[in-house]
């Protein structure tokens, strides 16, 4: 009886040694599994968008030497802009006018040199180098089948779906964006990106359809990230690289940004980049320039032009991963991401806005138009 004793204790020794192991080994994981599972708490949420590279795997770019953003005449803003702040806890604002800063703010203890979560936002700058690149010949074009960019997605859901559809969001893939559901496709991604596996394995593993390619618009996050596969297997680059070469150094950003990554260091092309609000004023002021930066073509112009205009089926108002609000204007667009990141651009009026938040309503009834008509009042009061 004692030796059975003995050995049961010595058992669970070895059991509870091998757990602190695992643990150890996996204590990276963990701790960034936990990071998501708590990412939009109420009492973290402001602070978590500014600091995510203390959770996340990324990977840093330059930015060149900064680019001058002057400053204007302060702008007297809309009746109702602070109660607009509240409502949609707003943590930064930039407002540009011709290029100029003439509205600027940082709250709920944010800085101006915080570098902030895009999330959606990230996908209109991967649109942004997709135009440079198929300019330059670099990338297949629009027209061409995704498994023929990449081979790797043959026997996926991505069959008969072209380039143009991924961009377009239009490849007809069954993908659940419900961001408040657990078990939703997108939160199943960001589980992959958060224990370090496999971003591409996960694109390569859809294999299911909600309609035919090229029929019926539906907002599906991990197109982009194809589309992101299309660049890296023609190019041989990561899009780091590409973005950081071909549109932040040249650019002159405030801040060196990142990408968040998977373990296999690929950026999170659809969501994980990161940059302070005036860079994400200068995005903005990319597009409103038609692609142009002090002098020298950018993005090309005519990339920039079908980009902001409606161009998925089924007349919806979606560009090349760029939204078009409801009655626009033309040259009215806008980038956008959950928990209320936006960078508002109306080219006629040479305004641009850029606003970061932590807006845990971000999907209550109104909230999107309400933000919609903030931007335009801004615009005319300006």
């Amino acid at each position: 009886m004692r030796m059975l004793l003995r050995w049961g204790l010595r058992g669970l020794v070895v059991l509870v040694v091998l757990a602190l192991a695992v643990g150890l080994w996996k204590r990276e994981e963990i701790t960034r599994l936990m990071a998501v599972n708590s990412l939009f708490a109420e009492d973290r949420i402001v602070a978590n968008f500014s600091s995510m590279d203390r959770m996340f795997l990324h990977t840093h770019m330059a930015a060149g030497t900064p680019t001058d953003l002057p400053r204007g005449d302060q702008a007297s803003l809309p009746e109702g802009f602070e109660d607009w702040l509240r409502a949609r806890s707003v943590t930064a604002y930039v407002v540009l006018r011709d290029g100029e800063i003439v509205a600027e703010d940082y709250l709920q203890g944010t800085q101006a040199d915080d570098l902030r979560i895009s999330w959606s936002i990230a996908k209109s700058a991967l649109s942004l180098l997709y135009g440079v690149l198929l300019e330059e010949g670099a990338v297949p074009g629009l027209e061409t089948p995704v498994v023929e960019a990449v081979p790797a997605l043959r026997g996926s859901a991505y069959a008969g779906a072209t380039i143009r559809d991924v961009i377009t969001m239009s490849s007809g893939i069954r993908f659940n964006e419900d961001y408040l559901d657990f078990h939703s496709d997108i939160n199943r991604m960001g589980r992959v990106l958060a224990l370090g596996q496999s971003m591409d394995r996960f694109a390569i593993g859809q294999d299911a359809r909600e309609f035919e390619p090229g029929t019926s618009w539906q907002y599906v996050s991990i197109d982009t990230h194809v589309l992101g596969m299309v660049i890296r297997e023609a190019t041989g680059r990561s899009i780091a690289e590409l973005v950081e070469e071909r549109l932040f150094v040249p650019m002159g950003l405030e801040r060196a940004p990142f990408y968040l990554t998977d373990g296999f260091g690929v950026a999170f092309v659809l969501g994980g980049l990161n940059m302070t609000t005036r860079d994400y004023a200068r995005l903005g002021l990319l597009v409103a320039q038609g692609g142009a930066w002090n002098g020298t073509q950018l993005v090309p112009a005519g990339w920039v032009a079908e980009s902001i205009a409606p161009q998925a089926p089924a007349a919806a108002l979606y560009g090349y991963q760029w939204w078009v609000p409801e009655g626009a204007e033309e040259g009215e667009v806008i980038a956008r991401g959950i928990y209320g990141q936006y960078v508002y651009v109306n080219t006629r009026a040479g305004v641009v806005v850029a606003v970061n938040s932590a807006d845990r309503q971000f999907r209550a009834p109104g909230a999107q138009a309400q933000m919609v008509a903030m931007f335009r009042a801004i615009a005319e009061s300006i």
